[in-house]
């Protein structure tokens, strides 16, 4: 008998997944979760609840999971954290209030359109990164800029839209800009903070930004006591803030920028499915190209990278 180890076999080497095909395959239930978004906003707003109370309670119960992660900046050694965390609250902030213009629009129109606005956030990412962060505009950034414009264009366009419904998809134009915002700052400007550091910052921003507002315009304060609509809550904290971020948190980092672009485009479609399945939407023509223009735009836009004078922070 050799007491030498014999390699696997080409067989049972293709049988075991590995791990890049596991951490794929994460970002992609994510980017499902992501994507009944939509879903949950529509049945929660369709019970009474306002789009300030919605969006503050997605963010806060996500937060109160991650205050065990949360830095604590008023200790010493905690200094060279404080400048990353204040601004990734910050645009925590600018995400939350942002968000709520979303579920706004998606109320007053179709599932896809709405989608298609929000997943133009390459384009922002990309101007952003020029602005805050010094990169360059290569050919792969404009190529993404040029299929989100053609995208929007295509899926906003008079002929695709029914009466009234423009000014409803522009009045959610804060979302998209708000999430780039974000990608740009945690990619960027956060050196120093760990992974879940970030997201404990950026839900603390979002739901500190967003309490005001649920108390002076939403309900917050008047939640109806019926199972239903708190089993609503629930599923919308669980499937589409909790646990997709923190799979997303963990598997990307595993893929790379590219790969993770590619599968986390899938919430588009996702969007799709659940207005077509969930509220009987057709989809056309225009809203099928679009979304084709969209994630491609997603999977060729180049990885954001901060600029030389930001690296050490």
């Amino acid at each position: 008998m050799s007491l030498v180890a014999r390699p696997p076999s080409p067989l049972r080497r293709g049988l075991r997944p590995s791990p890049l095909t596991g951490a794929t395959l994460l970002v992609v239930l994510s980017a499902f979760g992501f994507g009944l978004v939509p879903l949950f906003g529509r049945l929660l707003a369709e019970a009474g609840l306002a789009s300030p109370t919605i969006a503050f309670l997605r963010f806060a119960f996500s937060l109160a999971a991650m205050l065990p992660f949360m830095p604590r900046l008023w200790r010493p050694a905690a200094r060279a954290k404080r400048r990353p965390a204040l601004l990734l609250a910050g645009a925590g902030v600018a995400m939350g209030l942002c968000w709520t213009a979303y579920l706004d629009a998606l109320e007053r129109v179709s599932v896809a359109s709405a989608g298609v606005v929000y997943m133009t956030y390459p384009l922002f990412a990309v101007l952003l990164a020029r602005l805050l962060l010094g990169q360059r505009l290569t050919a792969r950034a404009l190529l993404a800029a040029a299929l989100v414009v053609a995208g929007a264009l295509l899926a906003l366009s008079p002929a695709s839209l029914p009466a009234g419904q423009l000014p409803a998809l522009l009045s959610a134009l804060p979302a998209p800009l708000a999430f780039a915002l974000i990608i740009v700052v945690l990619t960027g400007c956060t050196h120093g903070l760990t992974t879940l550091e970030k997201m404990a910052c950026g839900m603390a921003g979002a739901t500190l930004g967003l309490l005001p507002l649920a108390l002076l315009e939403g309900d917050l304060l008047g939640l109806p006591a019926v199972p239903g609509v708190w089993l609503l809550i629930a599923g919308m904290i669980a499937t589409t803030a909790l646990l997709p971020q923190l799979l997303y948190t963990f598997a990307a980092p595993r893929v790379g920028p590219s790969r993770s672009a590619m599968a986390g485009s899938l919430e588009l479609p996702t969007m799709f499915a659940v207005g077509a399945l969930a509220f009987g939407e057709s989809l056309g023509a225009a809203e099928l190209g679009a979304a084709a223009l969209i994630c491609l735009s997603v999977v060729v836009a180049p990885a954001i990278v901060a600029a030389p004078r930001d690296r050490d922070v």
